[in-house]
Parts: C-alpha cells; sequence; structure tokens
C-alpha cells in the first residue's frame, strides 16, 4: 500500500508541473539537489513546482 500512495504522490506531482508548464525533468533535476538540504517547513513549501528555482537542474 505504500508504494502505491509513494507511486500516487510522485504522479501527482509530475502532473501539477505539466499543468503548470514546467518541465518535469528540470523540475525533478533541481527537487533531487534541493531536497536533501531541506529541514523546515519553509525549505519544503519552497520545492512545490510553481516555486522551486529551475537554475539549479
Amino acid at each position: 500500500m505504500a508504494g502505491a500512495n509513494a507511486s500516487a504522490n510522485l504522479y501527482l506531482l509530475l502532473q501539477t508541473c505539466q499543468v503548470n508548464g514546467i518541465d518535469c525533468y528540470r523540475y525533478l533535476r533541481a527537487l533531487f539537489i534541493a531536497l536533501p538540504k531541506a529541514q523546515t517547513v519553509d525549505d519544503y513549501t519552497a520545492l512545490l513546482p510553481w516555486r522551486i528555482d529551475l537554475s539549479m537542474a
């Protein structure tokens, strides 16, 4: 069940990228670079598709 939830969350995140006109590959690259550094709620909020800085990707 946890695997299905994780897959659904990833699919939803990538669909959000598409709806907002964000390149999914660049988003995932930037996310995987920034995610280990996130520590606070604000850090995680900054990683949402419409807020993340894609210049890191």
